[in-house]
């Protein structure tokens, strides 16, 4: 009777204590379990100043990825790169639609995609300057691909300084939607830019 009462205690036990919560890092830490209280903390969470500087700021980032693809349509004869800028087209043009609503869901100010052409404008990290973007939009074929490879990297790296920083910043990136978000892009930019940096030794043998 004793042993059937223990078991039966450790299995009661066991159903009331429920699965552990585990709350995912930022990137480039790991997940750690917390506590129901502090997962019901979590969830109240707002968004900061610095959130709505990201976002922004990511919108001019994203647009000015779209008119690098664009120029690609006419200048490359590399199907592999044709498919490449496709994909890049389809998910930047996604993620500023998201960011776009998520600023005015929360009725903050919603930057121009052209914003970044502006006289005085600030470029974030990683974006192109002006003399940048004109040697590209000027090259064809072959040199247009390693000149694009070689932006395109350089442009994704600057993401990811972005994300870094978001992190890096107290209480920032910590609201449901903004963690979700910056986390895809860290892990998104990462992988391409794997991808073009293996097309990049492609070119160049």
């Amino acid at each position: 009777m004793l042993t059937l009462f223990a078991g039966m205690s450790c299995r009661t036990a066991s159903v009331g204590a429920g699965p552990p919560i585990v709350q995912p890092g930022a990137p480039g830490e790991t997940s750690h379990v917390i506590a129901a209280a502090k997962a019901v903390d979590l969830s109240r969470v707002q968004y900061t100043a610095a959130d709505v500087r990201f976002m922004q700021g990511m919108i001019g980032h994203h647009a000015q990825a779209l008119e690098m693809t664009e120029l690609l349509a006419s200048r490359t004869a590399s199907e592999d790169m044709r498919k490449l800028a496709l994909r890049i087209e389809v998910s930047q043009a996604d993620e500023i639609k998201m960011m776009q609503r998520w600023l005015e869901a929360r009725r903050q100010t919603i930057p121009s995609e052209h914003a970044h052409h502006m006289q005085g404008a600030t470029l974030m990290p990683g974006m192109l300057t002006p003399e940048e973007m004109g040697h590209l939009a000027a090259a064809k074929g072959a040199e247009f691909d390693r000149l694009f490879l070689e932006f395109m990297i350089k442009h994704h790296e600057g993401a990811l300084v972005m994300v870094q920083e978001l992190f890096s910043t107290p209480r920032a990136g910590q609201e449901s939607e903004i963690f979700a978000f910056a986390s895809d892009v860290d892990a998104d930019q990462r992988m391409e830019i794997d991808r073009m940096g293996a097309m990049l030794k492609e070119f160049q043998k």
